[in-house]
């Protein structure tokens, strides 16, 4: 397709249907649709089994899955004890994905490009699921839909499962859900699993710990590409790609591209032996797709042959155990009575400048552990 009339100030990517975010709005009562269904209790859902869920899962059937990992999400004692039942029982049949990380700054055409690369990964015969990870849906407790609706084709594509994030919770919480919900995924068949960040910080540190690659979309003709970025996110990135390559934006993205490569040789090289690599494509167009998921190939075929791949998924194991006990411990202690009543008392005494921040706390942290002797 021709593109070179595009203006480069007016991307066509650039349109109100191409934002990053779009929150659905929590409904605090939702309206009756049929006024003449009073009573609802016969329409209720079948309740399933863990057993249930995993033969479901186990044969690939996608309304199963998608409730599974509704467990997972929930926050009900109940549901969790049957999510982690599933999830026990999953996990001989998983691991055999192959999992890629996708961040870039909002704007960068995330989704376009995951509907592009998702429909080159399935025209190879591979079976995709799509997950992300956004904790800026805690602010206002809606679920992140705007995603989903952007991979037009990828939304209705029979081999492909699209899930938008939790709804709410903690940066940890969210990630542990995701990443349960991956064991989940390769053991109903996927065997390409995107993890895509929707927000911006720290989720990016969550994602690396759960992939095999780590891949930063950019963007071309800001003059600035290198400003803004965290050392952190360059460092962790496996291969970066510059988007929007395509029409005017063309020079400018082989420009960025001379940039990266230059930023990434004042590096040390990365544990796992792979120079990362810096490619342009453009998402919209399809131009480049197969290039891009090729490094990515190459790069999976290198880490194997040396041993990374095996290393980085025990690291990533052992990494989750602890971040699942920190997590607990964490919410255990806030959620102890005694420590809420202490706590109150603690910050009246430290806002009138009777108790220190650091006296206050060894003085809960007794009152807590003192309760489990």
């Amino acid at each position: 397709m021709n593109t070179s009339g595009l203006d480069e100030h007016h991307h066509i990517e650039n349109g109100s249907e191409f934002e990053s975010l779009q929150v659905n709005k929590g409904v605090a009562e939702q309206p009756i649709v049929n006024p003449y269904l009073k009573d609802f209790s016969r329409f209720k859902r079948k309740t399933y089994t863990a057993s249930d869920f995993v033969e479901g899962i186990l044969k690939g059937d996608i309304a199963l899955l998608s409730q599974a990992v509704t467990l997972i999400e929930s926050i009900k004692p109940e549901h969790q004890s049957v999510a982690q039942e599933v999830i026990e029982k999953c996990l001989p049949y998983s691991g055999n994905s192959i999992r890629v990380g996708i961040t870039g700054v909002p704007g960068a055409g995330k989704s376009t490009s995951i509907d592009a690369f998702g429909m080159n990964i399935l025209n190879e015969g591979c079976k995709l699921a799509v997950l992300a990870i956004d904790p800026s849906s805690e602010v206002s407790k809606g679920s992140i839909l705007g995603d989903k609706t952007r991979m037009e084709r990828l939304s209705v594509a029979q081999n492909a499962f699209i899930r938008p994030s939790p709804s709410a919770g903690s940066l940890g919480g969210v990630a542990r859900k995701t990443r349960e919900s991956i064991v989940l995924c390769e053991a109903a068949g996927f065997d390409r699993i995107i993890i895509e960040t929707v927000g911006v910080g720290q989720s990016e540190t969550a994602v690396h710990s759960m992939v095999d690659f780590f891949l930063l979309i950019q963007l071309a003709g800001t003059g600035d590409e290198l400003q803004g970025i965290k050392r952190g996110i360059m460092e962790m990135a496996d291969g970066i790609v510059i988007n929007k390559a395509d029409g005017n934006n063309i020079d400018k993205a082989n420009l960025a591209k001379s940039h990266f490569e230059n930023a990434l040789h004042l590096f040390p090289l990365p544990e796992s032996g792979w120079a990362p690599k810096v490619l342009t494509y453009s998402g919209y167009y399809e131009l480049g797709i197969k290039e891009v998921w090729q490094m990515i190939d190459d790069y999976i075929r290198f880490v194997k042959d040396n041993g990374y791949f095996e290393y980085r998924r025990n690291e990533q194991s052992k990494y989750w155990m602890y971040e699942t006990i920190n997590e607990r411990l964490k919410s255990n202690f806030y959620n102890d009575e005694k420590v809420q009543a202490e706590l109150k008392k603690s910050e009246e005494l430290i806002l009138n400048s009777q108790l220190s921040s650091f006296v206050a706390a060894q003085h809960v942290m007794d009152i807590y552990l003192n309760e489990r002797k």
